[in-house]
């Protein structure tokens, strides 16, 4: 099954958790080879993927929202080896659950999102609390 949005019901227990301050969002991204639009046009899924970006971009930084981390999936050596290959990989920070409800609520935004859903074969997003820099794996 793969996974390119969400439910009501995933979108509620999102916002009901209990913490205040600052979210961030693990993105992990898998993209389509051709892009699957509904009025038909020609992109790969990068390219509608880098659209989204190009489109959204002011909105996220206006709701004070930043990308904190990038990196490129090079192998897998824990997890799945069929199946999960991740395009993409990022962590979105935005101030607050608000400020990311604001995006997904936002006109603009909203009608850049057909680019992400032509774009995206599957992908996770995981809300985290982003906690300091440990001196081991634990803690």
């Amino acid at each position: 099954m793969d996974h390119v949005g969400f439910t009501g019901e995933e979108f509620r227990a999102f916002r009901d958790v209990p913490r205040d301050g600052p979210i961030h969002m693990l993105n992990l991204v898998a993209l389509r080879d051709r892009a699957d639009y509904p009025d038909g046009r020609a992109a790969t899924g990068a390219e509608a993927y880098a659209a989204y970006g190009r489109e959204t971009a002011h909105i996220l930084e206006g709701l004070g929202g930043r990308i904190v981390w990038r990196g490129k999936m090079e192998a897998m050596l824990i997890g799945p080896q069929e199946g999960e290959a991740w395009d993409l990989c990022f962590i979105a920070e935005y101030p607050s659950v608000d400020a990311f409800v604001s995006m997904i609520k936002d006109p603009e935004y909203r009608e850049a999102m057909v680019h992400r859903q032509a774009a995206v074969r599957d992908s996770r997003l995981i809300r985290m609390e982003p906690l300091g820099a440990g001196e081991n794996f634990g803690g």
